[in-house]
């Protein structure tokens, strides 16, 4: 017990809780401000912008403060790290939806979902990379790049690359975000995330 408190403590989890509640409620209080129910694609900013805001939260949880002790411990981390990251992202697959609650084949739940796993994913293997300071950016990089290019865009093709604009039953979309989450977590609890300053 000690042992998973004093993780908790070194991951700075109360403070990325609170942080996490806090991206909810401005979630929340910004998707009330829409009239959304005319137009469920008013939506679309929350149900990008809101997963990445809560993957960059966790993706700065993912730092670790003593990096060779880590790497020289008896127990092995990789148990710690999993549960640190699925816990995290499924307190925000939880919580985020409740911004969008109603019409769920539109801009709704499932997207929100959707796009919480496949950003967290891509933090994540950000974090592996470049560091958990840094894990955000690719993620911002990459769903920036899509809102500002997929405007319009038709086609099968749209719903794999431009997967954070799309509707929740979309199927390519939640094969990119699924695979996304999938190997991104993969490799940051066998890799851990890179130790800040460190050189290739």
């Amino acid at each position: 017990m000690t042992g998973t408190f004093l993780f908790a403590r070194s991951r700075t989890l109360p403070a990325t809780v609170a942080a996490l509640a806090g991206t909810v409620a401005f979630a929340v209080w910004a998707a009330g401000r829409l009239d959304a129910h005319l137009d469920p694609h008013q939506r679309v900013p929350i149900v990008a912008l809101a997963p990445l805001l809560a993957a960059a939260v966790i993706g700065a949880s993912l730092h670790t403060p003593t990096d060779e002790l880590d790497r020289t411990a008896v127990r092995p981390w990789w148990p710690r790290r999993l549960a640190q990251l699925l816990g995290l992202t499924a307190s925000a697959a939880a919580l985020l939806p409740l911004a969008v609650l109603g019409n769920a084949l539109a801009f709704g739940p499932p997207a929100m979902i959707r796009n919480t796993l496949g950003c967290v994913g891509v933090t994540a293997a950000a974090a592996v990379l470049l560091g958990a300071r840094l894990s955000w950016l690719p993620a911002f990089g990459y769903v920036g790049a899509a809102y500002l290019a997929s405007g319009g865009v038709r086609g099968r093709a749209v719903t794999v690359w431009a997967w954070p604009m799309q509707p929740g039953p979309q199927t390519g979309a939640w094969l990119v975000a699924a695979a996304a989450f999938a190997l991104g977590t993969a490799l940051y609890v066998v890799r851990g995330a890179r130790p800040e300053g460190a050189r290739d």
